[in-house]
């Protein structure tokens, strides 16, 4: 096997610790190895009161705790403040992927991350959502800028983490850790929205816990 080359990676206005808001094992290992390969002082902020069971949350998290531990990366473990989530997403329902649930929901994120940063010393955030072809980038760059403009010293980084076969390198490092496999986004609607897809197909309903990358 050729052994990857990477281009070195420098943080943007000249920043030094990066706040890296991670959504999952599968999309945060790509770019968690693209930053240790080149050198950069990181942490891992996980808050994401989206996902939605419990049980579902539980799993996405130590997956990434897991992957966390073995490049002893710190890894920040945030509020699951699910309530908080909902409330939120109130009146948006039946909105579809990518719609203006999906702007609160990064919003929400990111304005909790970027709050970390500037109260511990961060002068960088970004995040790893922008890397999975299912998402936005534009829409998720936006919010990312929303989320520092309150803070001066703090930059969003808005890296295209899938160019130069980031987006490949993101499945083979899933399958050679033997990750969780997400079927669905994330949220209860997405959950909801999945299984109505699947059924239309005549496919089972997902069931938690149960795929993992091979």
């Amino acid at each position: 096997m050729t052994e990857l080359v990477r281009d070195t990676l420098t943080l943007p206005n000249n920043g030094q610790k990066l706040l890296l808001h991670s959504c999952c094992a599968p999309c945060s290992g790509e770019v968690m190895e693209a930053m240790v390969a080149s050198g950069i002082d990181f942490t891992i902020y996980f808050y994401n009161p989206n996902i939605h069971p419990l049980k579902e949350y539980e799993i996405r998290k130590e997956e990434n705790i897991r992957f966390a531990e073995k490049f002893n990366i710190p890894f920040i473990d945030a509020d699951y403040d699910k309530d908080n989530w909902f409330e939120r997403a109130k009146g948006m329902e039946m909105e579809p992927e990518r719609g203006i649930r999906c702007t609160m929901c990064f919003d929400m994120r990111f304005e909790r991350t970027a709050l970390y940063a500037h109260e511990h010393g961060f002068d960088v955030m970004t995040s790893s959502l922008g890397i999975s072809r299912w998402k936005n980038m534009a829409q998720i760059n936006d919010c990312g800028e929303r989320a520092v403009a309150p803070y001066p010293n703090l930059t969003y980084w808005d890296y295209n983490w899938r160019k130069g076969g980031g987006s490949a390198r993101m499945i083979e490092i899933s399958k050679r850790e033997s990750f969780y496999q997400q079927e669905y986004c994330g949220c209860a609607y997405s959950l909801r929205d999945t299984n109505k897809f699947r059924k239309s197909k005549g496919r089972a309903p997902i069931k938690l816990g149960v795929m993992y990358y091979q």
